[in-house]
């Protein structure tokens, strides 16, 4: 099973941080799982951290770089998940959330999430 993370578990799971909630880390520590990263999550970084937002205080080139020498295999953005966006309810706004989720449902990826939000839509999506 590959598993991708929403960019906030992401983030959490780069730095140690303590708001990366028990069971996340446990299945991201689990040896028998693959990880993967999309494009998207490092975009969300260069995006939001362009903006100030104090919780994407983070270098994207060194995520990237670290996150690969950890091990996660990098997910490009192709049409096919760009045409899956059109099949999703509009339950939530967020265009780099949706795109997750929709790489989630092309590739058969688990997304991990700590958003009761990005939860509620069908597919392969976990709630930690």
């Amino acid at each position: 099973m590959t598993l991708m993370l929403d960019t906030h578990l992401l983030l959490w799971a780069a730095s140690g941080a303590p708001e990366l909630p028990a069971a996340a880390a446990a299945l991201i520590n689990d040896p028998t799982r693959n990880l993967a990263f999309s494009a998207a999550n490092i975009w969300e970084v260069v995006i939001k951290s362009s903006l100030g937002r104090p919780d994407f205080k983070v270098n994207p080139h060194l995520l990237r770089t670290r996150l690969i020498e950890n091990g996660y295999a990098e997910l490009p953005i192709t049409s096919e998940h760009t045409l899956a966006l059109a099949s999703l309810p509009e339950l939530h706004k967020d265009p780099f959330d949706r795109i997750l989720i929709a790489q989630a449902l092309v590739e058969g990826f688990t997304l991990l999430t700590a958003d009761a939000v990005i939860a509620s839509y069908p597919g392969p999506i976990v709630r930690i």
